[in-house]
């Protein structure tokens, strides 16, 4: 079960709001289909093997780097599997979008003066490529990447890394993810507000539980009747 949700936000008690780019602020249906359909698909016609063969070769091989911060490397799956993945993904460039109120929020949190602070575990490559295809890099105020202290967001270090870099409190933060692993780390360090997406990728069912609250739409966490009409009346 999830626990209660708690809203709109006081987002009076909030001084920094932390984002993560892919199942968050994007639709995770890109890199989902890239990694299970499209790669595989690439491998095989570019090594000449049967890809009924390759495929569950290829998914062991991601499995077992989930959670590091290779498994988020655009070079280093390059060097593995003999293939530029950033062209490869490129390929598939037109899949890349927004979830639903993505552009919305990031705007209400600018109107409100709040630090729009995206914190991805995706690579420089990677960001670039999101950020081609989409509007996002207007609407953000600073951009951290796992790769730029070189350890994952799952990992405690890396929240002391960023607290380093950017000055947040952890008890005026809010944090949203996709992924409960990393949910628990940035919990763990001690941020307040933490929030879970329901549906990352949009063809996939939603989530059904999570220790963590759920957010379905964005402006859950707006006052629309109070901050949302006051900023845009």
């Amino acid at each position: 079960m999830s626990p209660p949700q708690n809203f709109p936000l006081a987002w009076d008690s909030i001084d920094w709001v932390l984002l993560d780019m892919d199942g968050t602020l994007l639709d995770l249906h890109f890199d989902s289909y890239f990694w299970k359909q499209h790669l595989p698909k690439r491998y095989s016609e570019l090594h000449q093997v049967e890809l009924d063969t390759i495929r569950p070769q290829i998914h062991r091989q991601l499995e077992d780097k989930q959670g590091t911060l290779d498994w988020y490397c655009t070079q280093y799956w390059s060097k593995v599997f003999n293939l530029d993945i950033i062209a490869a993904k490129t390929e598939l460039r037109h899949l890349i979008c927004e979830r639903p109120q993505a552009q919305e929020f990031l705007s209400y949190i600018g109107d409100l003066g709040k630090p729009r602070v995206l914190v991805t575990n995706a690579d420089r490559p990677g960001i670039g490529l999101k950020f081609s295809a989409t509007t996002l890099e207007s609407q953000l105020d600073l951009v951290i990447s796992s790769h730029d202290y070189g350890i994952p967001k799952e990992q405690a270090e890396f929240w002391h890394k960023l607290q380093r870099k950017i000055p947040f409190d952890p008890q005026r933060t809010l944090f949203i993810d996709d992924s409960e692993s990393v949910l628990s780390a940035a919990s763990g360090f001690g941020i307040k507000y933490v929030y879970a997406i329901g549906q990352a990728d949009s063809t996939q069912p939603r989530l059904q539980s999570s220790q963590f609250p759920i957010i379905d739409d964005f402006m859950q966490l707006v006052d629309l009747d109070h901050e949302w009409g006051r900023t845009n009346g």
